[in-house]
């Protein structure tokens, strides 16, 4: 992930922030991070523990000098109330919510140097411990770049089920069948021939991401600029909805597949993607095409 991360960051030579659950809080992300110049924005465990730097007494040290202070866990800072201050929540979706929290730089083993903690008092999510490389970064700021973590996740979700985006699956017949635990495939040793033709699978992978992720982005548009068309379009029914906020892609899809069949019925322009469409169409994913058909 990490790797990935870096070949990203080179792309778009701009300063950026990983963020990521606390599977990644450790010192296999971290150094690399540092050492690249980047940063992370993460949460940690209720158990985290972190240092006071080490008082420096006046007498000339014996060997190297001691760096690592008293001990402390990091949840015992909720226990002092009067540390934490109390402000709107700065989490997007979150209005007239008030949440307080403590900023600390202290000491962390994992990656020995000073990391930034944030301790946050939500009163709906509890107790929340996050922390930050990046030093000069504004507590709220870290909040705030932390909430979108989930709203990352549901784009992926929403990738996943709605387009399957990631759901690519291409063989090759000159490929070689392959044991699953069978490892490395030394590519090296195989026919320049061969290898174009796995360079050429690995791109007809990258393309279907692409595709994916260019239909997400459509379907974004038209629920953040057309909500309103899209939700009289949407001829299903969920457990749960505003119509006054912007649908989810779920929606925008169910919308534009409900509406298809009346549109190429009634569209008097001669395109080639209606002539595809009308003469690809699967009548069981589209009833209403069957009716009008008919």
């Amino acid at each position: 992930m990490v790797c990935l991360f870096f070949s990203v960051t080179e792309l778009l030579k701009e300063e950026i922030i990983l963020v990521a659950d606390n599977y990644y809080a450790n010192k296999k992300v971290i150094k690399p991070l540092i050492k690249k110049g980047l940063h992370l924005v993460s949460r940690l465990r209720n158990n985290a523990v972190a240092f006071y730097q080490a008082e420096q007494s006046l007498k000339k040290p014996v060997g190297r000098k001691k760096m690592y202070g008293r001990k402390v866990e990091l949840v015992s800072f909720f226990r002092e109330t009067h540390l934490f201050s109390s402000v709107c929540s700065p989490v997007y979706g979150e209005k007239n919510l008030i949440i307080s929290y403590y900023c600390i730089d202290l000491l962390w083993r994992p990656v020995g140097q000073l990391i930034r903690f944030v301790l946050v008092n939500h009163p709906v999510r509890g107790k929340i411990v996050l922390m930050t490389t990046m030093l000069d970064l504004d507590p709220l700021k870290v909040i705030s770049i932390y909430g979108y973590r989930f709203k990352i996740e549901v784009a992926f979700k929403q990738a996943v089920r709605t387009l399957g985006t990631y759901a690519y699956h291409f063989w090759m017949k000159a490929m070689s069948p392959l044991k699953r635990v069978s490892g490395n495939q030394h590519l090296h040793k195989t026919s320049k021939d061969y290898r174009r033709l796995v360079k050429r699978k690995i791109r007809a992978y990258h393309c279907y991401v692409q595709i994916g992720c260019i239909a997400q982005g459509l379907l974004l548009h038209l629920s953040i600029n057309f909500g309103t068309l899209v939700w009289s379009s949407f001829r299903s029914w969920l457990r749960t909805m505003k119509k006054n906020l912007p649908p989810s892609e779920m929606v925008v899809s169910y919308a534009l597949r409900s509406s298809l069949p009346e549109f190429l019925l009634g569209s008097k322009i001669d395109h080639p993607l209606e002539k595809f469409i009308a003469d690809n169409a699967d009548p069981d994913l589209m009833p209403d095409w069957k009716v009008h058909a008919a």
